[in-house]
């Protein structure tokens, strides 16, 4: 009982927390917590990074294509390959994101960068 008890509580901080990332968002704090909430499981800790730059329309839709500006890729090519595809396929399938319209007229056009880091899992001592 008290398990199907914790297990509902929980299941509804989960709703609650992506009904928050649902609002449009009205900051680019707000803009950045959540693509970060759309894009944490499409990358893979390898310990690369990379950095992209984009700009949005007004509608919070990729203006544009999005460029790489530094890249440190770890592991063999297509450890590599992956990493990038996943980077790049975040960008692309999480935006547009839902902003308010003043949101958008501010940032619209504007070069924006995303950097994605992918840590690599600590070994068991």
């Amino acid at each position: 009982m008290n398990r199907a008890i914790a297990a509902g509580l929980l299941l509804i901080g989960c709703l609650e927390r992506a009904e928050a990332f649902e609002r449009p968002a009205n900051t680019l704090r707000e803009l950045s917590q959540a693509f970060t909430h759309c894009a944490r499981l499409r990358i893979q800790p390898t310990g690369s990074e990379i950095t992209i730059l984009f700009s949005l329309k007004r509608d919070g839709s990729l203006l544009g294509k999005p460029r790489i500006t530094y890249s440190k890729l770890k592991g063999d090519s297509d450890d590599q390959r992956e990493f990038v595809g996943s980077a790049l396929s975040a960008l692309s399938t999480c935006f547009p994101l839902n902003i308010f319209d003043a949101l958008g007229g501010a940032i619209a056009g504007r070069p924006l960068s995303i950097r994605f880091i992918g840590r690599p899992v600590p070994s068991a001592i």
